[in-house]
C-alpha cells in the first residue's frame, strides 16, 4: 500500500495536473500563477489600516498567514517552502511600497494581474481545457503549490 500517493496534496496535484498537460500552458502557468500569486499579495498590501502600528500589509499578512497554514498541512516541506516565498514576498513589498508608494504599487499589482490572467487563459486556451478553479475555488490556492512542487522535483527535494 502506497500511502504517499493517497496524500491530499498528492489528489490536489493530480487533479490539477490532469488540466494542464500541455507544455506550453504550464510554461505559462510556472510565469503566470506567481505573478498573480505576487499581485493580489501587493493589492491587499496597499489596503491601509487605519489607526494601527500597521499602516501597511496587514491584510496581505493575514491572507499569507492562513494560505501558509493551509499549504504546511498538505505538506510540510512544501508549507516551509512557501514560508520562504511569503519572507521574499514580503520584504519585497515593504520595499516596493516604500520605493514607488502604495498608489503606484496598487497600479503595478493591478497590471501585473491583468496581464497574468489573460496570460493564464492564452494557456488554457491552447490547453482546450478549462481552468481549475471553475470547478473549486481551493485552485486558486493550489496552483502556486504546484509551481513550487515543480521546483522540488528540478531540485530533487522531497515533499
Amino acid at each position: 500500500m502506497n500511502t504517499q500517493a493517497e496524500r491530499p496534496v498528492d489528489r490536489w496535484f493530480s487533479s490539477y495536473s490532469s488540466d494542464h498537460v500541455n507544455p506550453t500552458n504550464q510554461l505559462i502557468h510556472v510565469i503566470c500563477v506567481p505573478a498573480i500569486f505576487w499581485s493580489v499579495i501587493a493589492l491587499l498590501w496597499c489596503i491601509p489600516v487605519p489607526g494601527s502600528l500597521f499602516r501597511q500589509g496587514l491584510w496581505a499578512a493575514l491572507a499569507m498567514f492562513i494560505a501558509w497554514s493551509y499549504y504546511f498541512r498538505l505538506s510540510r516541506p512544501l508549507g516551509l517552502g512557501m514560508l520562504l516565498v511569503f519572507i521574499v514576498i514580503s520584504w519585497s513589498m515593504r520595499w516596493l511600497h516604500g520605493a514607488i508608494g502604495g498608489m503606484q504599487l496598487t497600479w503595478l499589482a493591478l497590471a501585473v494581474f491583468v496581464v497574468a490572467w489573460i496570460g493564464q487563459f492564452v494557456g488554457h486556451k491552447i490547453e482546450g481545457r478549462k481552468p481549475s478553479f471553475f470547478t473549486d475555488l481551493t485552485y486558486l490556492l493550489i496552483g502556486p503549490l504546484w509551481v513550487l512542487a515543480k521546483l522540488y522535483r528540478k531540485l530533487g527535494i522531497a515533499y
